[in-house]
């Protein structure tokens, strides 16, 4: 399996979303930050992070920052992550960003995802500048002391090189078929 690295270009793609619109990379070429995100609805650790998800696309919309996130869970061995479930989950949590399924699992694949959640930050010319973990402290918002994901966005929305390009991702295997 290849895995995208920094500098890399991003990969397209086409995936249906829980709003019952099918949303394309291209469609968000005017961003000046992308975060694709490989989620899902059952893992701890998403669960952990959703609510910070939620808030960083909150503060960031207005500076030209997108999350997409994909589910490319294996939905057979995880009922939890069915299309159907995201739905629910997407409207309970109140997602702000387009909910996408990757059902062939096509598109963890090639962007080389292994955890959810796990963040790959392009710039504006589709150019991998963050991959990794959300923050340092996914179980204790007060305890967090690196925060990742804000310091690559800000750092891309700037101009500059993030502080940190690369983290280890943290949470769930990715559930493969």
């Amino acid at each position: 399996m290849a895995k995208l690295k920094i500098g890399d270009k991003a990969i397209p793609f086409a995936l249906p979303g829980v709003d019952g619109e099918e949303h394309a990379l291209a469609d968000y070429a005017d961003k000046k930050v992308l975060v694709v995100v490989f989620s899902c609805n059952h893992c701890p650790y998403v669960r952990a992070w959703e609510d910070r998800m939620v808030q960083i696309q909150a503060d960031y919309a207005d500076k030209g920052v997108q999350f997409l996130v994909i589910n490319a869970n294996d939905a057979q061995k995880y009922p939890d992550d069915s299309f159907e479930k995201m739905k629910e989950r997407a409207q309970e949590k109140g997602f702000n960003f387009p909910y996408l399924y990757d059902e062939t699992q096509e598109i963890a694949r090639f962007y080389g995802a292994e955890r959810t959640p796990e963040f790959f930050v392009f710039d504006s010319k589709g150019i991998l500048r963050y991959h990794g973990a959300l923050d340092d402290n996914y179980d204790d918002p007060s305890a967090v002391k690196q925060h990742y994901l804000r310091d690559a966005l800000d750092a891309v929305l700037a101009g500059q090189t993030p502080p940190v390009q690369e983290t280890p991702p943290v949470g769930c295997t990715v559930k493969w078929k």
